[in-house]
């Protein structure tokens, strides 16, 4: 057991299992933030979406708050599996900025801090890649 559990855990792997349970972690909560957008339909998508008017962003909003909710949901679970990691860190990254620097600017701090975290964690993943444990890395080794 005691070489196993040093094999596990005091090892070369230079962070691959940190980063496989993190974007896990993340990937699996930020669903459950994600998924009931997806499932709120029209009406709550144009809500979620009316926040980019805020910045001058024309277009529709059910189609901006459509595209918020595909991020967290979709995004989510990309990440959570490590496939298309840098498309889907990049969308969450876009969502997550505008959710802690639009819609949540004139909340207090403890309000906006799920959304910077995600923002940070998906911005992390954005340039580190999702590692050697993911869907990615197997694409790249079947090349």
């Amino acid at each position: 057991m005691k070489r196993f559990l040093s094999r596990l855990f005091i090892t070369s792997d230079d962070g691959n299992l940190g980063l496989l349970l993190l974007r896990v972690f993340v990937g699996a909560a930020m669903m459950t933030h994600g998924i009931p957008k997806i499932m709120g339909g029209p009406e709550f998508w144009a809500k979620v979406g009316g926040v980019m008017a805020k910045i001058g962003v024309p277009g529709p909003a059910v189609a901006w708050g459509f595209m918020a909710a595909m991020a967290e949901g979709v995004g989510s679970f990309l990440l959570l599996l490590g496939a298309f990691t840098t498309i889907s860190s990049f969308l969450i990254v876009f969502t997550m900025s505008v959710a802690a620097f639009v819609a949540h600017s004139a909340d207090p701090f403890a309000t906006r801090e799920m959304a910077l975290l995600y923002l940070f964690i998906a911005l992390f993943f954005l340039l580190k890649g999702a590692g050697r444990y993911s869907v990615d890395a197997l694409i790249r080794r079947s090349t």
